[in-house]
């Protein structure tokens, strides 16, 4: 049940989460990668510390760069006749904030003394990670890679998921083709 949990609630990352991190090849044209396909089986990749994305959010996640290399003028074909190959992994892992703060402070003179209390709070949340690869298919070498990650979101309707997704590719592919935006 845990599993499904986490499978249902992948990526759905926070408006407050840090912008994309990427790595690319700068010996690397990327001019001439005029078409993409998916790496075959990427699918079965992306198990990762006992995580399994699930059925539905592999159809977002591939849908929405499917959209985001298609408006940036490349071409989805067979993965024999593609330029670059495409392969992502998600991760999820908990972290732990922890708060501690004075609530109070006193002093008085009448006689010798102070006090104060210190309360400590922690939380435990779930971080989401999406890294979406790009492969040359000639010479087999990741050229380009971005990483985007933050908190997840529980009890999202399937709408809601789908936009954070779409959301999220965007700012990851924001960086592609790299010299576009640095």
């Amino acid at each position: 049940m845990k599993n499904l949990l986490i499978a249902g609630v992948v990526l759905l990352l926070s408006a407050c989460a840090s912008g994309p991190d990427f790595d690319y090849d700068k010996s690397v044209n990327f001019a001439q990668y005029k078409t993409f396909a998916w790496f075959p089986d990427a699918s079965l990749t992306n198990a990762t510390n006992n995580y399994q994305i699930s059925e539905l959010m592999e159809r977002r996640v591939r849908q929405a760069v499917n959209d985001e290399l298609s408006a940036k003028g490349m071409s989805m074909v067979a993965a024999d006749q593609a330029d670059v190959l495409i392969n992502y992994h998600a991760s999820v892992e908990k972290k732990v904030d922890v708060d501690t703060f004075t609530t109070g402070y006193s002093a008085r003179w009448d006689y010798w003394g102070m006090g104060y209390n210190v309360q400590t709070t922690t939380r435990e949340y779930q971080v989401g990670t999406l890294v979406i690869d790009v492969v040359d298919r000639a010479s087999n070498q990741l050229v380009w890679r971005a990483a985007k990650e933050g908190r997840l979101k529980k009890n999202q309707t399937p709408s809601e998921r789908t936009a954070v997704i779409r959301e999220s590719v965007a700012e990851i592919f924001s960086n592609y083709p790299p010299g576009t935006n640095q």
